[in-house]
């Protein structure tokens, strides 16, 4: 993206130029939206964001699972 030396810019231009990127960042905005929605119909949405596949356990999760059944089978 070229630069812009917004110091040599006049009002009306540097209003212009406000416009123009409010216009893409709302054009943008509403892809996402689109995007996401979309994702959310097919389920692929989880609380982290766009996900393919589960997450998987936490290993100290598995590991604390284990060693609670291993002294519950031991008392």
């Amino acid at each position: 993206m070229a630069k812009i030396n917004l110091e040599s810019l006049s009002i009306e231009e540097l209003a212009a130029l406000r416009d123009e990127a409010t216009d893409k960042l709302a054009e943008k905005v509403a892809a996402r939206q689109a995007k996401l929605a979309m994702l959310s119909r097919y389920g692929k949405i989880t609380e982290n964001g766009p996900a393919a596949a589960k997450a998987k356990p936490r290993k100290e999760a598995k590991d604390a699972g284990h060693s609670s059944k291993d002294q519950s089978a031991a008392a």
